[in-house]
């Protein structure tokens, strides 16, 4: 692959800003834990026209019931029986629920009654060994039931004394207060010497101490925000996009990013179990190759660097690596960690702190696909894995660093992965 290195890739993105129109929906924060809502669509029976349902899955923790700053999706005038669904592209294993209920004091009020129900192929059905479902405000309403697998998931709510209305809705793959194991360094005995090998050949690459002067790997992002990475997205092509695409991209670029992150979750002190991604914003040509409305994402249209569109430097992690946005128009919860800049007619891949650019239509073709091994190689870049074009450590074969030789993360990734977090951790305080 066209791969290039973390620290070396960043040169050639420093150009001089062009025009650029910003236009997008509210702050966004993270969501705890393994909140798989994050990359689900939202539909529901009925949306007043000036809410949203897209603010159930926004990410945005409700500092009360009567939330008068952030999105939110509400039924007013109808009543009786009302629902949001979320609907994932892949299987998704959920056992427990939170619900933050929207109440104005007005026409919209907390409901009389709620329920989980899961998709079985065919219909809609309640969850079994369901813990109970509280009804209260200015607090997420949590349910834990028998796990079940499925492609959607729906929260049904029976109108009580006005309309019902929700703020946020979280699905958890596990409890959401469920802790992670621990466990130290304790590398298989056989990968120890290659593992050895790859940090010292990673210290002379980067001589003069840069391996660890730089301060802007995706553990420096993902810290800085504490547990969440924003992305967006520099659509490099003619091509339209429709509203169903636009959040295939997201679902997968969280997908694959979980994959590395669930090698982590649980070791030596690593403090997040899951990573949520959000896609914040686009950045194109032409914004008639956009096609929706909403506002749930920033857009940006005139600013053209490296032959391509690129999103708003002041919102961008690499150009404000201090963590302060003071010049985004979104202010720092609109601000994006990783660009995934997708090329037409782009081949193999790039990456480093900046993100991770590959072929537009080698994503779009396995936007579904259990392992996207460009993007899951240029990821690895991202948090400092280094590139092996003209050596291999002793001992292992195929890995998926390793260009061509691996199409998903394997042990020797992983554990490499683990020895960056073994060396930097205690910059982060753990």
């Amino acid at each position: 692959m066209n791969t290039r290195k973390a620290l070396a890739s960043t040169a050639s993105i420093l150009v001089t800003a062009g025009l650029a129109l910003v236009t997008g929906g509210a702050p966004a924060q993270a969501a705890p834990g393994d909140n798989l809502a994050w990359t689900a669509t939202p539909s529901a029976s009925y949306t007043s026209p000036w809410e949203s349902v897209a603010a159930i899955r926004d990410g945005v923790d409700p500092p009360r019931s009567n939330d008068t700053a952030n999105p939110r999706w509400g039924t007013w005038p109808n009543q009786g029986q009302q629902w949001v669904d979320l609907t994932w592209t892949a299987t998704q294993t959920i056992r427990a629920a939170e619900v933050y209920f929207f109440d104005d004091g007005g026409g919209v009020r907390l409901p009389s009654s709620w329920r989980v129900q899961s998709w079985n192929g065919s219909a809609y059905v309640d969850v079994a060994g369901v813990s109970g479902y509280p009804v209260a405000a200015d607090r997420y309403n949590s349910v834990t039931f028998t796990a079940v697998s499925t492609t959607r998931l729906r929260v049904a709510l029976q109108s009580g004394a006005g309309s019902v209305g929700l703020l946020e809705v979280k699905a958890h793959t596990n409890g959401p207060t469920t802790p992670p194991p621990t466990s130290g360094w304790n590398p298989p005995a056989n990968l120890v010497t290659p593992l050895n090998q790859v940090w010292a050949h990673q210290e002379q690459t980067y001589n003069n101490g840069n391996l660890y002067a730089f301060r802007n790997y995706g553990w420096d992002q993902l810290f800085a925000n504490r547990g969440y990475i924003n992305y967006c997205v520099r659509w490099d092509s003619s091509a339209s996009v429709t509203a169903a695409q636009r959040d295939q991209v997201h679902a997968a670029l969280a997908r694959q990013y979980r994959k590395w992150i669930a090698e982590m979750a649980g070791h030596n002190g690593f403090p997040y179990t899951d990573v949520p991604v959000r896609v914040v914003g686009w950045a194109v040509r032409d914004r008639a190759q956009l096609q929706w409305t909403d506002n749930s994402v920033d857009v940006y249209v005139g600013d053209i660097r490296e032959n391509a569109p690129q999103c708003g430097a002041p919102c961008g992690r690499f150009f404000n690596q201090s963590g302060q946005y003071p010049n985004c128009p979104g202010g720092a919860a609109r601000h994006y960690d990783h660009s995934l800049w997708l090329t037409d007619g782009f081949g193999g891949g790039a990456g480093g702190d900046w993100g991770q650019r590959m072929g537009r239509e080698y994503f779009m073709n396995n936007v579904n696909a259990e392992n996207m091994t460009i993007l899951l190689h240029e990821i690895g870049h991202t948090y400092g894995l280094d590139d092996f074009y003209d050596w291999t450590p002793s001992g292992v074969g195929g890995f998926i660093m390793r260009a061509g030789s691996a199409s998903s993360i394997t042990e020797f990734d992983r554990w490499m992965l683990r020895d960056w977090w073994r060396h930097l951790k205690n910059r982060y305080g753990y």
